[in-house]
């Protein structure tokens, strides 16, 4: 801990966590959760602006239709803003590509902002679609250039950052969403513009701050400039070791940088970060995180919490995992990413499945609404201090260079897809199964812990080249010594 601390004091990397932080993951947490405070002042200003422009009132089928597009239009543009990491990066860098991002961000506030006044809700439409492409776009870069900014030893740490502030910014969204703050119908548009306040902040100092140090390196071939980041960063030195890893994975790299998605899923060397990423991702979208949110309401209710005050609990379960993910922040770069992993998945599965119980047993006593909210509580405990804030610092690990942008463009992919598909399915899952739909979830989470245990490598205080070897040993059943030998050979 005190390392730590050390190393963060010795130059302006705090500013560049705090800035990036705000501006990038910060914007997708919020935009995730403001959005349903102010739904039903929504759905009426779509019906008075329909009035206005057409002069009949729209049929309740219309309402619905847009209403559902101007949720849909927020994963369509996520999906392609993630997509667009690995061109954006590629071309301007991840310091300007940051910068486009929070412009754009910008934009779309000013877009949604001038909806009210102008009475068109064609507006909201293009503003939750930026206000998508600017989470996508953003978590990812935000990712990539903290990867890339970060000594190995405290990689994890700073990463980890990443999901800190996902986490206050769903937290910050179901704050903000409240009706003493800005969750009243003439306020509903400067709710779902505020988290731009810090992009404008962001635009103002990080041009100030440098690109990341390995992108500067092994893309851009500049030693010198690299050094000079990395002192500005982190604190005077001559980052002799970070600069000769650098300088090995540019020279493994060779001429193949910016390698595309198709190359990253036909390359055999990378096949096991393939299959981690895509059970990862998997596993944190079909958590029963979801489910949780959306059965939490009844649950409260049913535990004699009056309704009014069930906004407030909500906002004890953000807070907590917004304090557990800082408290995880402690311990992964002593405990490692593996074991919070494992543990986390594992602690869920067995929480989702004692939910379940519990949920059918709610009218023999009534106790048992109460210890469902606890395991609630409990179930984002292991949600934030396991999968959600290590699962992102691993992707993160896993692909060397010419592979990161790429690998980025896939885990959108999975992420955006797996939100949508999630969004639709979900509903209809409910009516069919209802409460043992937890068991889908139970089991998924059970499975993910198994992978991670029996197969994922540790990635702490490795380089990026030692990780990728440590990807290349795993051996399972079916492995053939040819393909062992094109594996032990790749790099």
């Amino acid at each position: 801990m005190t390392r730590l601390l050390k190393q963060l004091a010795g130059g302006k990397a705090v500013v560049l966590i705090i800035v990036l932080g705000f501006g990038g993951s910060f914007q997708n947490g919020f935009h995730l959760t403001s959005i349903s405070s102010p739904t039903p002042y929504i759905q009426s200003f779509i019906n008075s602006s329909w009035t206005h422009h057409y002069g009949h009132i729209p049929k309740e089928s219309t309402i619905t239709f847009i209403w559902s597009a101007v949720v849909a239009l927020y994963g369509l543009g996520g999906l392609i803003g993630s997509s667009s990491v690995k061109y954006l990066t590629r071309r301007l860098g991840r310091k300007r590509t940051t910068l486009l991002n929070s412009a754009i961000a910008v934009v779309a506030s000013i877009i949604m902002y001038i909806s009210k006044p102008t009475y068109s809700f064609e507006l909201i439409l293009i503003a939750r679609f930026l206000f998508g492409f600017i989470a996508g776009l953003g978590l990812n870069v935000h990712s990539i250039y903290l990867g890339e900014s970060s000594p190995k030893k405290i990689r994890g740490v700073v990463l980890l950052t990443s999901a800190i502030f996902l986490a206050l910014g769903k937290l910050s969204g179901q704050f903000a969403g409240l009706r003493e703050i800005l969750g009243r119908e003439e306020w509903w548009n400067i709710l779902l513009c505020f988290p731009s306040v810090f992009c404008v902040i962001q635009l103002a100092v990080l041009p100030f701050l440098p690109d990341a140090p390995r992108y500067i390196l092994i893309e851009k071939n500049n030693t010198e400039q690299c050094r000079k980041a990395l002192q500005y960063l982190w604190g005077l030195g001559e980052y002799k070791m970070e600069i000769e890893e650098m300088s090995e994975e540019q020279a493994v790299i060779g001429e193949k940088q910016n390698m595309s998605v198709l190359d990253l899923l036909r390359d055999k060397s990378v096949r096991w970060q393939v299959i981690s990423l895509l059970v990862l991702n998997i596993g944190i979208q079909f958590s029963g995180i979801s489910a949780i949110t959306i059965f939490s309401f009844n649950i409260f209710l049913e535990a004699g919490i009056p309704e009014d005050k069930i906004r407030y609990v909500t906002l004890g379960i953000g807070a907590s995992e917004v304090l557990i993910t800082i408290t995880c922040g402690l311990f992964i770069e002593r405990v490692g990413r593996k074991p919070l992993m494992w543990r986390g998945f594992g602690g869920m599965s067995v929480v989702m499945a004692l939910i379940i119980v519990t949920l059918y047993l709610r009218d023999y006593s009534f106790v048992i609404p109460y210890f469902t909210v606890f395991l609630i509580f409990l179930f984002m405990i292991f949600y934030g201090g396991g999968p959600a804030a290590t699962v992102g610092a691993v992707c993160n690990e896993m692909f060397i260079q010419s592979y990161r942008p790429a690998a980025f463009v896939y885990i959108g992919i999975l992420r955006w897809v797996g939100f949508t598909l999630l969004g639709f399915v979900f509903p209809f899952l409910i009516v069919v199964l209802k409460s043992l739909s937890f068991v889908l979830f139970s089991c998924i989470c059970l499975l993910a812990a198994l992978y991670i245990f029996f197969i994922l490598p540790e990635t702490k205080g490795k380089t990026i080249l030692e990780i990728s070897q440590e990807f290349q040993r795993i051996r399972v059943c079916g492995s053939t010594k040819e393909d062992t030998m094109f594996l032990e050979t790749k790099l």
